[in-house]
């Protein structure tokens, strides 16, 4: 069942990332940040409410301090994913984004203590093959060809999500944490953080646009059940962490067909020929 949920996580993961780079194709990548956030938090908020799980309020101080700390990194990681979004391929960036496998594994086996088997290093080789066969062919933006700085942020927003992951399976397998709650206190987190961060920067909101840029409602629907959906899977004992990692990069196909559907991207085979080697890896590290 916990395969399924996070298939389900991968799937609206890829779907999100094309509606992101639609979303900034109007407003702002900050302004697009916030209000997904905020209608992100909306959601989460009247799910909380009449869901009939437990109160978000009935949380302990000492959790809340954890999932406080998981929503700054969650608030690096996509400060620096919105940007090289707004910047990459889409397919390209859905390709580079698979780099948090590796991230994620060996966090895993620091903080978590999970032990990766024969299949999942096996699954890990594999994936790592396809990035780097996806960098070996040169890659173009509209402004000329890509800049080392948005594959950093790439990378950056790579390490954040994976210690995010981290804090995923922890709290919602070691805590009495329900996904409603956890949901509701790290958006509401990140709102506040992002107001403070248009704040300091002074970024002007263009209103008439963000009111009429309908892809947001849609990027915050997808998150909010494609999170649902991740802490349910969090919670069961034989869930780990490199293994959910892994299956979630099945959100490739999708921004790979996305990316020559909505945005007439190129080296399509080539791309789908690499996505195809990482799937072999994540069906690997499942067996």
């Amino acid at each position: 069942m916990w395969i399924f949920l996070v298939m389900i996580y991968g799937l609206f993961k890829g779907v999100r990332d094309i509606t992101k780079k639609k979303a900034m194709q109007i407003n702002s990548a900050t302004e697009v940040l916030f209000a997904y956030t905020f209608l992100s938090f909306i959601l989460c908020a009247l799910m909380s409410f009449f869901s009939g799980e437990a109160s978000p309020f009935q949380v302990d101080k000492p959790v809340l301090a954890l999932i406080s700390v998981k929503s700054v990194v969650i608030f690096v990681a996509w400060i620096c994913s919105f940007i090289a979004i707004s910047k990459l391929p889409i397919g390209f960036y859905g390709i580079m984004d698979m780099s948090r496998v590796i991230m994620a594994a060996v966090l895993s086996v620091i903080f978590l203590h999970e032990v990766p088997t024969a299949f999942k290093i096996t699954g890990m080789i594999f994936v790592l093959a396809g990035l780097l066969l996806v960098n070996l062919k040169k890659e173009n933006t509209e402004n000329g060809s890509i800049k080392t700085v948005y594959i950093l942020l790439v990378l950056i927003s790579c390490l954040m999500n994976a210690v995010s992951e981290i804090f995923d399976k922890y709290l919602m397998s070691s805590t009495n944490l329900t996904s409603g709650q956890l949901q509701f206190w790290y958006m509401l987190f990140l709102v506040v953080l992002y107001l403070c961060y248009m704040i300091v920067t002074r970024t002007k909101i263009n209103r008439k646009n963000l009111f009429k840029n309908y892809w947001l409602i849609i990027m915050s629907v997808l998150f909010v059940l494609a999170d649902k959906a991740l802490f349910e899977a969090c919670k069961y004992e034989n869930s780990s962490v490199i293994t959910m990692t892994l299956i979630k990069q099945c959100s490739v196909i999708v921004t790979i067909i996305g990316g020559k559907l909505f945005f007439k991207e190129k080296n399509i085979p080539y791309k789908l020929m690499c996505a195809a080697i990482i799937i072999a890896g994540i069906v690997i590290s499942v067996l």
